[in-house]
């Protein structure tokens, strides 16, 4: 048999460009994911990017494309750490975020999320059929970019996704000069009470939509529906206190009533989504034992590409290891507080809670991601479960008894705690997406396993002086000096109160309980939607609507929607796959364009410290319908361009 000749793959030159697009890409997504919720994939623009610089060197593969795009998105993924670490300057804790406590917590999360999911790769990518929309789009962009398709189409590519980022940096640049809105908002009288209908005029939230699908956005919809077409006005009926405007109380109802509805909802969606996975993870662990033994007996080069993971002994004998620096580090943020006085057990009991968690929480991500995309975030629901569990078990250590000075470092530590376990959360949530893409562009799964450990890396290196960055330019809403313009970290926020509400002994268990009622009814019906064959409704998705302002969901909706109607267009069309692509590589131009935009006004703004400095006009009573036109009409454009790339010359 003639021995197989070496694959450029795993090079320095991936390694150094991976490392440069984290910079870019994470800022981004740390941005994002403070301002509305979400994050997005950054594996497909890193391809991108990847493709059209390594295409000028010498012996570029497209396995070397795919390591570079495996870098930078798990350190760009990584960065949905901001949906906890903002909630200790919340709550007081921290004034800023101390760098390499921040790196630290950030790297050993992150590196353990990628130990939990080597035996996963086998049970959730490998041996289901789940659809992994991003890691298969990745892979057709590289395939793009490896000639794939011919040099007409990976121009088109290319063009598409420059053109995406210049319209989505062009809308924000307006609204930053006042021209026109960020968002336009309703408020509605029912009843004594009431609701509101809004829509952050944001082209990053359509694309999202985009890319997620018909069944995400519908299933959206049904917790938009249920928060603010049912729930809002029960709970507003009776009218706001004398003195608070509607819209004021509205919003406060929202804040501290309906998202805990929501948790509960996303709460039973994690565990449902547990239970599904149990099966094919024992089956993927025993297939990683066996894959073991082959390799003993025979070397890497006896077995299969697919079956090159990083050998299960280094994985188990890693994930050990790990727990004495978490320890550690544990040790030292509970100096001097109520942790301290029972070290051992308080320390203990967090270790062991980490090491269960983390493998349930990658488990849970990682089928999510797979069924509905990394981009859509649905580790914020067992984020929650995550703070909910180690708060608990505080609570059953430490009681509720001491100063309120004791109460708050408790909860702190728990929301520390919960940032480690969270690090597992973003990391499975999207290397089982890179190794997708690796398996359909013919990877070899160790060395990317190893690209994603340098890109948890490079990401924590980069996270935490943006997280300051972004801290003293706007601030955070709820933290104490936060002022008009403070991100809004909306899981932050929300998971911050669940600690506070447990170890406070004040969190509303009957409005946990409702959502809870909700999410089980939401599961049954998505079962009867499977079994009948009539589509799906993601659990995880329904509770989403629930708890994020419809300032982020409603576009996502929309996006969803037009994303349905233009690829059932380009099913129709000479080329469908082509047609579909384009409509990827676009989404992905504007996600990306709006993201650098916004990190290049927070740079803007720290430097002059006024929130304003782009604009060039007052507020004014028409950059509502102004916005709406403009960026409608950005919409068709995009939408027009898409279906012209889509049809092949003769």
């Amino acid at each position: 048999m003639a021995q197989e000749q070496p694959i450029r793959e795993l090079t320095l030159r991936a390694v150094v460009l991976g490392a440069l697009l984290t910079m870019v890409f994470t800022g981004a997504n740390v941005y994002l994911g403070l301002r509305i919720g979400l994050t997005f994939a950054t594996s497909i623009p890193a391809a991108v990017i990847s493709m059209a610089l390594l295409r000028l060197l010498p012996g570029s593969t497209i396995q070397e494309n795919n390591i570079v795009q495996t870098i930078a998105s798990s350190a760009g993924t990584l960065s949905a750490i901001v949906f906890v670490l903002p909630g200790l300057v919340m709550v007081g804790w921290w004034s800023g975020f101390p760098y390499w406590q921040s790196v630290a917590v950030i790297a050993i999360g992150g590196a353990l999320g990628v130990m939990y999911s080597v035996p996963l790769r086998r049970a959730l990518v490998t041996g289901s059929d789940l659809p992994y929309p991003e890691g298969v789009a990745a892979a057709e962009v590289l395939k793009v970019g490896a000639g794939v398709g011919g040099v007409e189409e990976n121009r088109k590519g290319l063009a598409a996704v420059g053109r995406g980022a210049f319209l989505g940096l062009f809308y924000p640049l307006l609204a930053k000069m006042k021209l026109v809105a960020e968002e336009a908002s309703f408020t509605i009288s029912v009843g004594s009470g009431g609701t509101s209908v809004a829509g952050g005029l944001s082209l990053a939230l359509v694309a999202v939509g985009h890319l997620v699908g018909l069944a995400v956005g519908i299933a959206m919809l049904v917790g938009i529906v249920i928060s603010f077409g049912v729930l809002l006005p029960v709970y507003t009926a009776g009218g706001p206190p004398a003195g608070t405007e509607l819209a004021d109380f509205i919003g406060t109802v929202f804040r501290q009533k309906i998202r805990f509805i929501g948790a509960g909802t996303i709460g039973i969606a994690a565990i449902w989504t547990l239970l599904r996975v149990i099966g094919p993870i024992v089956r993927g662990i025993a297939a990683a034992i066996a894959a073991n033994r082959a390799r003993a007996g025979q070397g890497m080069e006896g077995l299969e590409l697919t079956e090159r993971d990083l050998p299960i002994g280094v994985v188990g004998g890693t994930i050990l290891a790990l727990m004495i620096p978490i320890a550690l580090l544990l040790a030292d943020f509970a100096a001097g507080g109520p942790v301290a006085s029972k070290l051992g057990l308080g320390i203990g009991a967090a270790v062991i809670y980490v090491l269960i968690a983390g493998i349930v929480i990658a488990s849970v991500c990682g089928y999510m991601a797979g069924l509905i995309g990394a981009s859509n975030s649905p580790i914020s629901g067992v984020g929650i479960l995550a703070a909910l569990g180690i708060s608990l078990v505080l609570l059953a250590i430490f009681g509720r008894g001491g100063s309120p000075a004791d109460m708050r470092a408790l909860v702190a530590f728990a929301l520390f705690v919960t940032a480690i376990v969270f690090g597992v959360a973003t990391i499975s949530n999207d290397n089982l997406q890179d190794l997708k893409t690796g398996q359909l562009v013919g990877a070899t799964p160790w060395r990317q396993q190893v690209a994603l450990i340098l890109g948890v890396g490079f990401g924590a290196l980069v996270i935490p002086p943006i997280l300051d960055l972004l801290n003293a330019t706007f601030g955070f809403e709820g933290m104490p000096g936060a002022g008009k313009n403070a991100l809004s970290a909306p899981q932050a926020a929300l998971i911050s109160a669940i600690a506070q509400g447990v170890l406070g002994g004040n969190l509303d268990w009957g409005l946990v309980g409702i959502g809870a009622a909700i999410g089980v009814a939401v599961v049954a019906g998505d079962e009867v939607l499977r079994k009948t064959g009539k589509g799906a409704l993601p659990p995880l998705a329904v509770g989403m609507g629930m708890y994020l302002p419809m300032q982020v969901t409603a576009l996502v909706v929309v996006g969803a929607v037009l994303g349905h109607v233009y690829n059932r267009w380009a099913s129709r069309q000479a080329d469908p796959e082509l047609a579909e692509r384009m409509g990827v590589l676009a989404a992905t131009g504007l996600i990306v364009g709006d993201g650098l935009f916004n990190i290049a006004y927070a740079a803007l703004v720290a430097a002059s410290n006024n929130a304003d400095v782009m604009a060039v006009a007052g507020e004014t009573g028409v950059a509502v319908p102004m916005g709406i036109i403009v960026f409608g009409t950005i919409i068709a454009f995009a939408y027009a361009t898409m279906q012209r790339d889509s049809v092949r010359r003769a």
